[in-house]
């Protein structure tokens, strides 16, 4: 099954990739690796603003880390033009935290959920790093990066 039939199973939308707001590319290609930079959690296309454990619950940032995850699939197909030679290599995962939060990892599951949901356990686990940070670009609640290894053939 291709990336794109198991995307349509699952009822996911791949949104159209968005324009960098500073100096840098969403995706460098170097090898078979392609480094993905860093995507914010939105909601109806508007970022998400404010410190998870405060002003945002986990729950709610476990869905922007997906969302946020369902964009980096955006932006790899677009650099690649599919998403069937794809492997998730590292994850990263940064949470916008308030003082005494400390469930990182349950929020970055929303994206390493979807990962493995759309690559299968071969192709979507992934190492991974979920780090409390005490801001984001634009305020953002949640921010992920991603590392991607690219085969010639699908596998």
């Amino acid at each position: 099954m291709s990336v794109d039939d198991r995307l349509a199973e699952l009822h996911i939308d791949i949104p159209e990739t968005s324009t960098p707001v500073a100096n840098y590319v969403t995706a460098r290609q170097t090898g078979n690796l392609l480094y993905l930079s860093g995507h914010l959690g939105k909601r109806d296309g508007a970022v998400v603003t404010g410190s998870v454990g405060d002003d945002v619950d986990t729950d709610t940032a476990y869905d922007l880390a997906r969302g946020a995850a369902i964009d980096l699939l955006g932006t790899a197909r677009a650099a690649l033009g599919t998403l069937d030679t794809v492997t998730v290599v590292k994850l990263t995962g940064f949470v916008h935290s308030a003082p005494a939060f400390t469930e990182q990892s349950a929020v970055i599951n929303g994206a390493s959920d979807l990962l493995v949901s759309v690559f299968g356990p071969e192709r979507g686990r992934h190492a991974r790093s979920a780090i409390g940070v005490a801001q984001l670009p634009l305020g953002a609640a949640v921010e992920l990066e991603a590392i991607f290894e690219v085969v010639d053939a699908p596998a």
